[in-house]
C-alpha cells in the first residue's frame, strides 16, 4: 500500500510538472498595473507601472508574436497629451530591454557600486535621477527577448526559421513590425497627442533610426526626438583608413584611464587630451593610413611614434600592425605586462586569461560582470516587485540569428525623417571607454548624417567617462539622465513645424 501511495504521489508530481511545462507560453494579450512612488532630484513622484503583453499581427489580422513590455506613467497628470512619452529599446540584435530599464532611465536601478560592479545581495534600489519626472516611459522587448515570443499557429506549429527571419529577424523586418506595434500601443494608451521620443542603445540605435522614418511614412506618427546611446554605424560606412584611424581616440582614452601614458598626457583632463588625439586622427592618421604600403617610410615612422605615445603601445607593435591595430589586439596588449586584459564594451574592466600570450582576450570581462548583476535583478524585480508571474525564462539574449543585415539605410532614413519633420532632434550619447561602438565612430557618424550641414543645430553629442553602458557609473548616471531630461524639454514644440 505504501508503494502504491508513493507511485500515486510520484505520478501526480509528473503530471503537475508536465502541465507546468506545457503552460510555459506567453499570454498573448494581457496587462496588470501597480502603483508606486520614487524620489527624483529630491521630489516625490507617484507613478503606475503597467506590465503586460501586446500582440504583433500579420496583414490578415492573425497574432503571430506577442511582445512583453513595462510602461511607467506619472500619476495625477491632468493632460497626458502634453506629457512626453519615451519609447525605449536595447540592441544586440537579440538583447532584452533590461539594460536601460534597470540601470538608466527607469525608476529603479540594480544594486551595483558607484563604478558599476555587482554587489550582493542582488536586487534593485530607487533611481533618484530617472527621467520619469519629465516623461512616461515604455520598455519594449522585441521578439524572443525578455518574455516576448513567436506564437504558434492554430495547428500548434511555429513558423519555419526562414519565415521567422522574414517576419522579425532583420534590419527592415524588425523596424516594420515594431512600428506597427508602437501604433497599437499609442492608440490603446491614448498617447497620440503626446510628444514622442525614441531611445535606443547599441543595435537599438539602428532600430530607432529606422523607426523614425517608418513611423512617419507608414504610421503617420511624427516624433520630437531620437536618442542614440552608444550607436552602431546605422548604415553609414566607416571602412578602410577611417575605420583604422577612428579607433585611436578610444585607445588613447583607455590608456589614460589605466594610467599608462607619459605624465604630460596623464595629467591632462581626459577631454583636453582627447581633443588633441582627435585632431591628429582627422588631419594626420587618416591621410597617412590611406597611403597604405606606399607611404614614405619616415612619415610612417612618425605616425607610428605618435600613435604609440597616445595609446601606450610600443612603436614596434604599431608598425607590425601597419598602423591599423585591431581592437582585440589592443584589449590583449595594453595591460599584457600587468597580466590583465581590458574589456570590450567597457575597457575600465580588467580580465585574466589562461595565457598572457596571444592576440585576443579569452572573454569579455565587462559582460560577465554585468550578467552577474542584471540577471538576478530583472527576474526579482519583475516577479516580486511588479508581481508578474510566469514560468517563461527571461531571455537576456534571445535566439534571433541569423540576422538579415542587408539594405541597412537607417542613417539615411533618420536624416530624411529629420528633413521632413522640423520638430525632430537627435542626441548621441557615448562612453569614452567603449571599444565596441567607440565614441569617435559615433561622432563621425553624426558628422556624416547630414552632409548638407543644414540640420547641424538639431544634432548634439554627449560624452562620458565610462563605457558602452555609461550610466552604470554613478556620476554618469546623474549626468546622462540630466542630458536626456534637458534634451526632452528642449525638444518640445514651441511653434509651428516649418522652416
Amino acid at each position: 500500500m505504501k508503494k502504491l501511495i508513493q507511485l500515486v504521489v510520484f505520478s501526480a508530481l509528473v503530471i503537475s510538472n508536465q502541465s507546468q511545462a506545457t503552460d510555459r507560453k506567453i499570454t498573448i494579450d494581457s496587462k496588470q498595473t501597480s502603483n508606486h512612488q520614487v524620489k527624483i532630484l529630491g521630489n516625490k513622484v507617484k507613478y503606475s507601472a503597467t506590465i503586460g503583453t501586446q500582440p504583433v499581427w500579420d496583414e490578415q489580422g492573425n497574432a503571430i508574436a506577442s511582445l512583453h513590455y513595462t510602461y511607467y506613467q506619472k500619476s495625477g497628470v491632468k493632460d497626458y497629451g502634453k506629457r512626453p512619452l519615451l519609447i525605449s529599446f536595447n540592441g544586440g540584435p537579440g538583447s532584452a530591454s533590461v539594460w536601460m530599464h534597470l540601470a538608466y532611465t527607469g525608476p529603479k536601478i540594480l544594486n551595483i557600486d558607484d563604478e558599476g560592479y555587482p554587489v550582493q545581495p542582488y536586487g534593485v534600489k530607487s533611481n533618484s535621477y530617472s527621467v520619469l519626472d519629465v516623461a512616461d516611459i515604455v520598455y519594449v522587448n522585441p521578439v524572443n527577448t525578455g518574455y516576448s515570443r513567436v506564437l504558434e499557429n492554430d495547428k500548434g506549429e511555429l513558423p519555419s526559421k526562414d519565415k521567422q527571419k522574414e517576419l522579425f529577424f532583420g534590419v527592415n523586418a524588425d523596424i516594420k513590425y515594431l512600428a506597427d506595434w508602437i501604433n497599437t500601443f499609442v492608440t490603446r494608451n491614448n498617447r497620440w497627442l503626446s510628444p514622442k521620443f525614441l531611445i535606443g542603445e547599441s543595435y537599438g540605435t539602428t532600430r530607432v533610426s529606422g523607426l523614425a522614418l517608418e513611423l512617419q511614412n507608414r504610421q503617420w506618427m511624427y516624433l520630437n526626438g531620437v536618442i542614440l546611446v552608444s550607436p552602431t554605424e546605422i548604415g553609414i560606412k566607416r571602412e578602410g583608413p577611417v575605420e583604422a584611424a577612428n579607433r585611436i581616440p578610444y585607445f588613447a582614452a583607455t590608456a589614460w584611464y589605466h594610467n599608462k601614458l607619459d605624465a604630460n598626457y596623464q595629467n591632462m583632463p581626459l577631454t583636453t587630451f582627447l581633443a588633441e588625439v582627435e585632431d591628429f586622427t582627422i588631419n594626420k592618421a587618416i591621410p597617412a593610413i590611406s597611403k597604405g604600403g606606399f607611404i614614405n617610410i619616415d612619415e610612417k615612422q612618425q605616425i607610428a611614434a605618435t600613435i604609440a605615445k597616445y595609446t601606450a603601445l610600443s612603436e614596434t607593435f604599431v608598425l607590425r600592425n601597419n598602423l591599423d591595430i585591431p581592437n582585440a589586439a589592443f584589449w590583449k596588449e595594453l595591460l599584457r605586462e600587468d597580466g590583465f586584459t581590458v574589456g570590450r564594451l567597457d575597457s575600465r574592466y580588467k580580465g585574466i586569461d589562461k595565457r598572457d600570450a596571444g592576440s585576443r582576450p579569452d572573454y569579455w570581462a565587462e559582460l560577465t560582470s554585468w550578467l552577474h548583476s542584471f540577471t538576478p535583478a530583472i527576474n526579482y524585480y519583475l516577479q516580486q516587485e511588479l508581481g508578474y508571474k510566469t514560468d517563461l525564462k527571461y531571455n537576456m539574449f534571445g535566439s534571433v540569428h541569423p540576422w538579415d543585415r542587408s539594405n541597412n539605410k537607417t542613417g539615411e532614413n533618420l536624416r530624411l525623417a529629420m528633413a521632413q519633420n522640423p520638430y525632430l532632434n537627435v542626441m548621441v550619447q557615448s562612453g569614452y571607454f567603449d571599444g565596441a561602438t567607440n565614441y569617435f565612430d559615433a561622432k563621425y557618424t553624426m558628422w556624416q548624417l547630414d552632409p548638407s550641414g543644414k540640420m547641424r543645430e538639431r544634432l548634439s553629442f554627449k560624452g562620458y567617462e565610462s563605457g558602452h553602458m555609461m550610466y552604470l557609473r554613478r556620476a554618469d548616471l546623474e549626468t546622462s539622465n540630466q542630458d536626456v531630461r534637458e534634451f526632452i524639454l528642449n525638444s518640445l514644440p514651441s511653434g509651428p513645424a516649418k522652416y
